[in-house]
């Protein structure tokens, strides 16, 4: 069975899993819903505020994320909760291809629903934050794609909820159980940044939030004031990448050594 093969059963298989077409909604309306919230919440009262106006805007992949999670690890542990793992393996011997395919299958979904989601975040953000202070007079272009800050933090966002989604399915695959996987990477994501929180010293605050999936990977967002950050942009979504690829290659070794 070749990859292309694979890919089609596994595409079958997330499309006619209960609930996946809900929870692709989901993270366009939380992602959306809490955007517009924050933007519509958000004023600049005068010059030089300070508030990044891309970031407030994007403000929802924060919920969307915890969806992306749930989409994800569904799509492996699901297999396992049902026995169908054990015709899967039996179809492709080769567990890597098998969750290569999962990892593409889940990523085009998550791509496609993250786009949406951040484009419109960012459509409503351009109407929002302009009624809300957020103009040339203070400083504020509106919000467009056409610049490149605003582009490379949607983008980036969209390329965040997709690292989230294969981080999840390496996870998934090596816990197996959906709960416990879910609570993993739930966890990664939420508690870090509450540790970090009541860290004392400067030096180790900022050591952690380098090293924070979701602190450093959000750094992809930022547009302005970018010489404060831990990371630069690109390098803290780059942090984000090695923990996908770590998880995905624990979830690789333990599909290998442990019987279905």
């Amino acid at each position: 069975m070749i990859l292309r093969d694979v890919l089609h059963a596994e595409w079958t298989k997330l499309r006619t899993l209960v609930g996946t077409g809900w929870l692709l909604a989901a993270i366009v309306v939380l992602t959306t819903g809490l955007s517009v919230a924050a933007a519509a919440a958000t004023e600049c009262r005068g010059t030089g505020c300070g508030l990044d106006a891309a970031k407030i805007s994007l403000t929802g992949v924060i919920v969307g994320q915890a969806v992306v999670v749930i989409l994800a690890v569904l799509a492996v542990s699901g297999e396992y909760g049902t026995g169908m793992v054990h015709v899967t393996f039996a179809a492709m011997p080769r567990r890597a291809t098998v969750l290569a395919a999962k990892a593409l299958v889940v990523s085009g979904v998550v791509l496609v629903a993250g786009t949406v989601a951040v484009l419109t975040s960012v459509l409503a953000g351009r109407f929002l934050l302009s009624d809300n202070g957020f103009t040339a007079a203070h400083g504020y272009r509106a919000l467009s794609l056409a610049d490149g800050p605003v582009l490379r933090a949607a983008a980036g966002s969209v390329l965040y909820l997709v690292l989230i989604g294969l981080l999840s399915i390496g996870v998934a695959a090596a816990v197996r159980d959906a709960a416990a996987a879910i609570g993993v990477v739930l966890g990664l994501l939420y508690l870090f940044p509450i540790v970090i929180a009541v860290v004392g010293d400067p030096d180790w605050y900022r050591r952690l939030q380098q090293i924070a999936p979701m602190n450093a990977g959000l750094s992809i967002q930022a547009t302005v004031d970018l010489g404060s950050l831990p990371l630069s942009p690109w390098a803290g979504l780059g942090v984000l990448t090695a923990w996908a690829a770590g998880g995905l290659l624990a979830g690789s070794v333990v599909l290998r050594l442990r019987d279905a």
